[in-house]
């Protein structure tokens, strides 16, 4: 018999999966498992109620934003939980920049066809107004949106976002 808290429970706590509901760049195969390394068990999507999308976290000097959530009575956010290990969500907390403070991990419960999955999601609360997505950064939320099978409402309202015009395209040099 081991002790309490040897290395059985080391890593059967590592080895826990749990719950990560992403609306922004991580929608995206290529963000989420490419590039950042994520193996989810599992993936599908749903609804956080009484939140909008925002694209108001700042990103370099121009008008450019990523996604944030802002919490708004009778808004919705569409986006994709993924089931991964609570090593992985370590490793995501990091690339994310929560240890910098650029965003928190908040809990949040998540409306799917089968009814609801308690979760955790990122917000910032660095928020700045007037910003808008690129158009790269855009595409990445639409092509997560389609492999994932959002409602097409719900791509319909990703696409009327306006964009913002990309600093690093316009600068001279």
């Amino acid at each position: 018999m081991l002790a309490s808290g040897g290395p059985e429970r080391h890593t059967r706590t590592v080895k826990e999966l749990i719950w990560y509901f992403a609306y922004g760049s991580n929608m995206c195969a290529s963000i989420f498992v490419e590039r950042r390394g994520m193996r989810p068990s599992t993936a599908t999507w749903g609804w956080l109620e009484d939140h909008r999308l925002s694209f108001d976290l700042p990103v370099g000097p121009g008008e450019r934003g990523v996604a944030n959530i802002v919490c708004e009575a009778g808004a919705r956010t569409c986006g994709v939980l993924y089931r991964i290990t609570a090593e992985e969500s370590e490793r995501l907390d990091r690339s994310e920049g929560v240890p910098a403070g650029f965003y928190r991990r908040v809990p949040v419960t998540i409306s799917t066809r089968d009814g609801t999955i308690a979760a955790f999601t990122y917000q910032s609360s660095y928020a700045s107004a007037g910003r808008k997505p690129s158009a790269r950064y855009i595409g990445l939320l639409l092509d997560g949106a389609r492999e994932h099978g959002l409602p097409a409402e719900y791509v319909a309202v990703l696409t009327a976002f306006e964009l913002a015009v990309d600093e690093r395209l316009t600068q001279s040099g």
